[in-house]
């Protein structure tokens, strides 16, 4: 069972892996202080024995020596073997971050979250998301009246699972992160990262990047369809885009956008990011401009859209 330790940085609990003993003597390799010399040489960076002999101007033999019992005792483990002048030279590194000794007593309590990002995931979500932290803001569109158009954006509380889903991974921020589009566009917040709810035909934030999405709405008639860069074209009420794109107010920040024809197609884009995130990411490489269309279905034939597929 891996085990982590939690601690508090920047009223922000974090974590790391520990690898955790029932009793002290599993330590004495580390607690050597030849032993723990070479753990922090190891620490910077792998390495073999030789190189660490020169780093801490020891002889190789009482480097070997200690390198094998921390080895055996599980601190450090091997990554590759190199020729090095005729002989072979074993890289160490570290095993784990931390290492301790846990006493069999006392009261264990639910951490908020211990669930990690897969790294695709974090890949796509960052830099909104980044070692459990929320960095940016969620925009939906306003219920009043309001754009060119005087839509009405019936997808605001589509934003609830997508805060579920995220909470999983990050601490509560200590702002209020979720903005309609018109107070983005009041408090000149455009410069963010951001998470876009809705399509141009609802949010005024999605309108002014669809030109930059590889999936966009058609821009005579936003309800009409979205299509990509071979024409393909997507009309159905339930088809949407999930969307990154580097924000054209910022470039260092980045847009993701969960968007579709209509509200039923903007649901079936949050659900896609929200349950079936590594069907949709499948193909995705860590590029900062990425699109997928996706298509929603109502699997169990209650009415309401449960499933989703790609379609690009």
């Amino acid at each position: 069972m891996k085990s982590y330790i939690v601690k508090e940085n920047n009223k922000v609990a974090v974590s790391k892996d520990i690898l955790l003993f029932d009793r002290p003597e599993p330590l004495n390799p580390l607690l050597h202080p030849l032993g723990w010399k070479i753990m922090l040489s190891l620490a910077k960076e792998p390495k073999y024995p030789a190189q660490i002999a020169r780093e801490l101007n020891l002889y190789r033999q009482k480097v070997y020596y200690h390198a094998q019992r921390l080895e055996n005792a599980g601190f450090i483990k091997a990554t590759k073997v190199i020729d090095v002048k005729g002989g072979l030279a074993k890289y160490y590194t570290t095993s784990h971050p931390a290492f301790g000794v846990e006493l069999p007593f006392g009261e264990e309590t639910t951490v908020k979250s211990l669930n990690r990002m897969d790294p695709k995931l974090e890949q796509f979500c960052s830099p909104a998301v980044r070692s459990g932290v929320f960095d940016g803001l969620i925009v939906v569109g306003s219920p009043e009246p309001h754009g060119p158009h005087k839509t009405i954006a019936r997808d605001g509380h589509y934003a609830v699972p997508l805060a579920l889903f995220l909470g999983q991974y990050c601490q509560a921020p200590n702002d209020f992160v979720v903005k309609l589009d018109v107070d983005v566009k009041t408090e000149k917040a455009e410069a963010n990262n951001m998470i876009l709810i809705g399509g141009p035909g609802t949010n005024l934030i999605s309108t002014a990047v669809n030109d930059s999405l590889p999936i966009r709405f058609n821009e005579q008639n936003y309800w009409a369809g979205l299509s990509d860069s071979q024409g393909k074209v997507f009309s159905y009420d339930r088809d949407g885009v999930v969307a990154k794109i580097p924000n054209p107010a910022d470039p260092s920040k980045r847009i993701i956008v969960l968007a579709g024809n209509r509200h039923i197609g903007t649901k079936a884009a949050v659900i896609a990011f929200t349950q079936f995130w590594n069907v949709i990411l499948r193909d995705y490489k860590g590029e900062d401009t990425w699109a997928v269309a996706v298509r929603g279905f109502d699997m169990d034939g209650d009415g309401k859209i449960d499933s989703v597929e790609v379609v690009s």
